[in-house]
């Protein structure tokens, strides 16, 4: 008798645990970071303070990336450009070419903000720490996946505010003022980190959990602003749970058809199993660290709505990529494998 315990594919009594190691605790805390802006929104002086206090956050936030990020690894990593290509073809035609396309249903879904969010979800960098993670978990190709990540962040700073400029244009608070805020903000911080990082690239791998702390504090002091902003203004009271379903059902859509589409091209490109595991992952994720604080600089008292379908596209892709790389990698040991068309095929 075959036990069906034994099989490869994730059987729905084994769900429950596999969803809560895929719940992110930081998830946890964005959530109840939304929770408190509902309850206790920042209004008035108080306002202003959370505000100039998160754009301080925000420079500190990518100064750090800049001080972290090793140029040589970097430039080390360009060895694998055919990846690296395919990756950002991925993320930065692939996803906005899908949220233009998802335009005609919008205006019967959702909201002309949420849809806004839709297409700025879709012009985000790749995200590092998650797609390392999956690939590690997978047993992919971990260098390939730390270059593609930097790579796509890197490109992102300059590309995702003029695709976002090209997609929304003058919708909800979007203008030129953005992409100066883009510079100074992000830009010349990230710079200094880079130029520094001679003198303090040490500290920062020392103290790296710490750190981490202060990153993660800092967006969520930005989601803070975000939803309180949001709160005072009655944006939030248009967010039925039909247009909460609908935008959840959009970011799966978008998801499905990343993993779908980089599983594919990877294959049809002829990419060893490493390699498709870490381009499936870096091409299908989006960065919750880069793509907050960029809505808030460019989005300024807007940013609320625009932020939600990045949060509910994050978890998501933790979520479904946490299932499907625990199944890579038992088919990597010798599990006996079990074709699903649910799961694409490293």
């Amino acid at each position: 008798m075959i036990d069906v315990k034994s099989l490869s594919w994730p059987w729905p009594w084994s769900w429950p645990g596999r969803l809560r190691k895929a719940v992110d605790p930081y998830i946890a805390a964005l959530l109840g970071t939304v929770a408190l802006a509902a309850l206790l929104p920042a209004s008035g002086r108080a306002a202003g303070a959370v505000g100039g206090a998160a754009a301080i956050a925000i420079g500190l936030l990518f100064f750090l990336y800049g001080a972290r990020l090793s140029t040589r690894e970097a430039v080390h990593g360009l060895r694998q450009w055919k990846l690296h290509l395919l990756v950002g073809a991925s993320t930065f035609v692939l996803f906005p070419l899908l949220g233009l396309a998802m335009g005609g249903l919008a205006p019967f879904l959702l909201t002309d903000r949420l849809y806004t969010g839709v297409l700025f979800l879709c012009v985000v960098p790749s995200t590092v720490q998650s797609s390392i993670a999956l690939t590690s978990t997978a047993r992919g190709n971990v260098p390939a996946a730390i270059c593609a990540g930097t790579y796509s962040s890197l490109i992102g700073m300059a590309l995702t505010p003029l695709l976002a400029a090209w997609l929304i244009g003058s919708r909800v608070g979007f203008s030129a003022d953005g992409l100066l805020g883009i510079a100074t903000q992000l830009l010349l911080p990230f710079v200094a980190g880079q130029c520094l990082r001679r003198w303090i690239g040490e500290f920062t791998v020392r103290h790296r959990r710490a750190l981490g702390l202060l990153d993660r504090g800092a967006i969520l002091l930005v989601v803070y602003t975000a939803f309180s902003r949001g709160m005072t203004e009655g944006v939030w009271q248009q967010l039925t749970p039909v247009r909460l379903l609908a935008l959840l059902s959009l970011a799966a859509t978008l998801l499905a058809v990343a993993l779908a589409t980089t599983s594919y091209a990877a294959r049809r490109l002829g990419f060893g199993r490493e390699d498709r595991i870490a381009i499936v992952f870096c091409g299908s994720n989006k960065s919750l660290a880069t793509g907050l604080p960029m809505a808030a600089v460019l989005f300024g008292e807007s940013a609320g709505p625009v932020i939600l379908p990045l949060m509910l596209y994050h978890q998501l892709q933790l979520m479904v990529c946490t299932v499907i790389a625990a199944r890579w990698a038992r088919l990597s040991v010798g599990s006996t494998p079990l074709t699903s068309a649910h799961t694409p095929t490293p």
